[in-house]
């Protein structure tokens, strides 16, 4: 189980999307996590063969507890489509030991059918299991049992085709009993507010805040996006969020003391620039997934990522990259009419910048008083790991970026 941020102690497994026997690659999703905030997509990060799923649908394990155990791909083995790829009856892959041979499609059907295809008659080349041989679903298998689980435990390894009976039956397992398998709308929102409210009161207590204001003259970022906007589609225009988003990015690039973690009384400098975003859901709460390497992207791949991000985010479609390695949290609520924002350090973070909303304020240039739209740009750090002086240099580096929107 991944952790996804310091507020998740366990997460509970709503769907698995692979079987043993199945060929993953790096970035593949293969499972479905419920968390208190959202249901996270977990990917795997190294290709290899699925051997056994070790956690049944419905069960609730703590964060580092094993999910799945994954082989190596051995020289030759068949590569079956892609997981995410849409149902196809293409030609059966050839089956690895103790695995029933079936089209990509069929095994999908069983999955969901909660079916065992070692019981099923095939019809396919070489006798395989195609969708077609599903059509008259068989009774559904019973629930994984206890003795199987606690087998697991004592370290006895099951032989393959138990492996492959157990696989259906984890697949279709009812949640455990007396926990839905999906929290309602009412129930997430309580915990999301219990887990924020946890982990914001740990980081007050432990991280001693600094907080930094600056007001930002956005006249020139302006200018240059209504005209940069004018000659694109509406589908295409970039928004103020997204200048300010990569000018954060850069201006950490250029202080990296605040672009990292405290772990074990010590600072560690992140390789990467990962913006946190936080994103409002529409239920309520918040969610901060990372917007990976701002600072390497353009205006116009920033633009596209932050709107991804947040359309997942309220769908519940976020992964479990996206919420494990943010480096910095930048949050704005200039949509929400706010004019400033103090916001509490997102551990182990050291820094969260906010902005507030775009007003039009009194403002002089060479002793003539004007007005300008500006915004107010705020950085909460902690003291552990830089003082003011670091602080003020990041601020003053995102002024400086956004004076010249066109080098973004």
């Amino acid at each position: 189980m991944p952790s996804l941020g310091a507020d998740m102690d366990a997460g509970t497994v709503l769907e698995w999307r692979v079987q043993p026997g199945d060929v993953v690659h790096r970035g593949d999703i293969v499972a479905v996590v419920d968390t208190e905030k959202s249901d996270i997509e977990v990917e795997v990060f190294e290709d290899g063969v699925v051997e056994e799923l070790l956690v049944a649908v419905g069960e609730e394990v703590a964060v580092g507890t094993p999910l799945a155990r994954l082989g190596s791909l051995t020289e030759g083995a068949a590569a079956p489509e892609p997981i995410e790829a849409a149902p196809s009856e293409a030609e059966p892959v050839a089956a690895p030991e103790g695995r029933v041979r079936s089209s990509p499609r069929a095994r999908r059907m069983a999955a969901e059918a909660g079916l065992d295809l070692a019981e099923v008659a095939g019809s396919g080349p070489g006798g395989a299991v195609v969708a077609g041989d599903l059509s008259k679903p068989g009774p559904r298998p019973p629930s994984l049992e206890p003795t199987d689980r606690s087998r697991r435990a004592e370290g006895t390894r099951p032989s393959l085709s138990s492996t492959r009976t157990e696989t259906a039956e984890r697949l279709a397992a009812p949640a455990v009993p007396g926990r839905p398998t999906e929290r309602s709308g009412a129930e997430r929102q309580a915990a999301m507010r219990h887990a924020i409210g946890e982990l914001m009161a740990r980081s007050k207590r432990e991280i001693p805040h600094y907080y930094l204001a600056t007001t930002v003259d956005l006249s020139a970022a302006l200018t240059w996006l209504r005209a940069e906007n004018e000659q694109r589609s509406v589908t295409e225009r970039i928004l103020p969020a997204a200048l300010l988003l990569k000018a954060t990015a850069l201006a950490l690039r250029e202080v990296p003391a605040l672009n990292g973690f405290w772990v074990d009384d010590g600072f560690e400098a992140a390789e990467g620039v990962h913006l946190g975003v936080a994103v409002s859901l529409r239920g309520g709460g918040l969610v901060a997934p990372a917007l990976h390497d701002a600072d390497q992207l353009t205006l116009d791949e920033v633009m596209a990522a932050l709107k991804d991000l947040v359309e997942r985010a309220r769908a519940g479609r976020l992964r479990a990259s996206e919420m494990a390695d943010p480096t910095l949290t930048v949050t704005n609520l200039g949509e929400q009419g706010a004019d400033e924002v103090l916001g509490v350090i997102y551990p182990p973070q050291v820094a969260l910048v906010g902005f507030g909303r775009i007003v039009d304020r009194p403002w002089a240039v060479d002793g003539m008083l004007g007005v300008r739209p500006t915004v107010r740009a705020t950085l909460a750090a902690d003291h552990r790991a830089s003082d003011g002086a670091a602080g003020s240099k990041l601020l003053a580096a995102i002024e400086r970026l956004l004076q010249r929107p066109e080098d973004l």
